[in-house]
């Protein structure tokens, strides 16, 4: 191959690849603005209804005594910033993943990683209550679990 060629050949991949790059982003920004990604980066819950999928959640949100003190945020992400983001990146995707494709459980099961977090966040919350408690009712590890007995709270369906 001579040098003309290559450098033909050369020019053509760099232009399909600026032109792959671009249509990925474009596609990128297009679902971003279309899914209303930037809602995702606040502590709205009506965030969270977005998608229909979880309108039943929010409204029964609404509806709870936890609507005066805490939003979705405050029980299913981490309370430092690193982790609420890597929560929030972490689900946004795989959410973002499962309804595109629509390869989600109906009805929706929180992850053990999820029920972790929001295990954490009661105690976080209710932590004077909490270590009252510890060593009563406990499952088979001999943890206790909150949601265990407060399955519902926050996202009651009366």
């Amino acid at each position: 191959m001579d040098h003309e060629s290559a450098g033909r050949r050369t020019f053509w991949l760099l232009v399909a690849t600026v032109v792959l790059i671009g249509m990925t982003a474009g596609l990128g920004a297009f679902t971003f603005v279309y899914a209303r990604g930037a809602s995702y980066l606040t502590n709205d819950p009506a965030a969270c209804a977005n998608c229909h999928v979880m309108q039943e959640h929010f409204d029964a949100w609404r509806k709870s005594t936890h609507h005066a003190v805490a939003g979705c945020n405050d029980c299913h992400t981490p309370h430092d910033k690193v982790g609420k983001y890597v929560t929030k990146g972490r689900n946004g995707f795989w959410h973002s993943f499962y309804f595109t494709t629509g390869r989600f459980p109906d009805p929706l099961r929180i992850t053990e990683r999820n029920r972790e977090v929001t295990e954490h966040a009661c105690r976080y919350c209710h932590a004077a209550l909490t270590e009252a408690i510890d060593g009563h009712d406990t499952e088979d590890d001999g943890s206790v679990r909150c949601a265990r007995c407060h399955r519902y709270v926050g996202h009651q369906v009366r």
